[in-house]
């Protein structure tokens, strides 16, 4: 295609105006490939102020309907951060108005509605993607190339991954992902979502065949849940934790261990800086003779990158769509990793529900 500049823009539609969004119209402009074409809200007003807030191009196009989006014919793909309640209704929408879905997570309330928008998806030829960004950091790849590493990693045997932050009062009092009618996961779909993804990307996407809800889960008032975790176990041994939270200091770690080496990364959802993102890795690693220290202590590896990660997401996803207008057929590979993901997500809200008794999955 030669350079950036002389790549096609995939016109997106964007609908609603949440917060999150903002990032995301930040990266389709700044992606050589992408442009924002219409964004859509309940208020006309308030996606006329949201536009001009977030500096969308003079010729985007402002609806008060979600529906106006999806049918304008000039949209070729769809952003969807909406509620979570609200993903498959205009998933499938936008799918069947033959519209590639970009999709915030979580993906759906539950694998059923997953399997309801990733058909459609397919019965209508358009590219899926659910909208976890660091999947498409740089650091990402150069961690998966370690791990896949048999001399330097070995076999996984367990991941421990834990991200907290303080939500705050009004966040608790008025946030939509405390809203049961409007993101009734709450933390487990909203940052519990990571966790999985983390866990399950260190296992290559292999299920696990039980899960089990850890302690006494925190829920809102209104029957949201605040806090929780689960432990997941595989068949051959390997075992996983995790431990989501609206009620603990900011944090994001994730570490996981093999027989022949160790990955740790304390940022694994939105990294310390734009333009950078680190990670350790040892190897080997063993005490010195009088065990006061480390013989081979891990390395730290820093990964520089020239556009934020969801900048990254933006090319991949416009990336796909194009070949898919040159006549290929759509990735399928982000539609199985969102499934499982909200397959395990699922199996562990059902341990929650039933008291914190294990589920088994079983695997198709």
């Amino acid at each position: 295609m030669g350079s950036d500049e002389n790549l096609e823009k995939i016109k997106i539609g964007i609908l609603g105006c949440a917060d999150v969004a903002r990032k995301v119209s930040r990266a389709i402009k700044l992606s050589p490939n992408a442009t924002v074409r219409a964004i859509g809200s309940r208020s006309g007003e308030k996606a006329r102020r949201y536009a001009a807030e977030n500096g969308f191009p003079a010729e985007a196009r402002v609806y008060g309907s979600y529906e106006e989006v999806v049918e304008d014919g000039e949209v070729e793909a769809v952003y969807v951060p909406l509620p979570t309640s609200m993903h498959e209704k205009w998933a499938v929408a936008a799918a069947e108005r033959g519209k590639h879905v970009l999709l915030e997570k979580p993906a759906a309330m539950d694998a059923a509605e997953v399997g309801r928008v990733v058909e459609a998806c397919e019965r209508n030829g358009v590219q899926f993607m659910d909208g976890t960004m660091w999947m498409h950091h740089p650091r990402t790849s150069r961690m998966r190339e370690l791990m896949d590493d048999p001399d330097l990693f070995g076999h996984l045997k367990s991941v421990h991954v834990v991200y907290t932050f303080d939500a705050g009062t009004e966040f608790l009092k008025n946030n939509i992902r405390v809203k049961p009618d409007l993101d009734g996961l709450g933390v487990l779909g909203d940052i519990g979502w990571y966790c999985i993804r983390s866990i399950l990307w260190a296992a290559n996407y292999e299920l696990p065949n039980r899960v089990l809800a850890i302690g006494d889960p925190v829920k809102h008032d209104a029957g949201t849940l605040l806090a929780c975790g689960a432990s997941l176990q595989w068949g051959d041994g390997k075992v996983a934790t995790f431990h989501c939270s609206f009620l603990g200091n900011l944090a994001m770690d994730s570490t996981a261990v093999g027989t022949k080496g160790t990955l740790r990364v304390h940022d694994f959802v939105i990294p310390f800086e734009e333009t950078s993102a680190a990670f350790t890795f040892g190897s080997n690693s063993r005490y010195n003779d009088l065990v006061t220290g480390w013989a081979s202590p891990p390395v730290e590896h820093v990964v520089k990158n020239e556009v934020p990660q969801e900048v990254y997401m933006v090319k991949e996803f416009a990336n796909l769509v194009g070949k898919v207008k040159d006549g290929g057929k759509p990735e399928k590979k982000w539609a199985d990793i969102c499934m499982v993901t909200q397959i395990v997500m699922d199996a562990v809200k059902e341990s929650i529900d039933k008291g914190c008794e294990p589920v088994e999955i079983v695997s198709n």
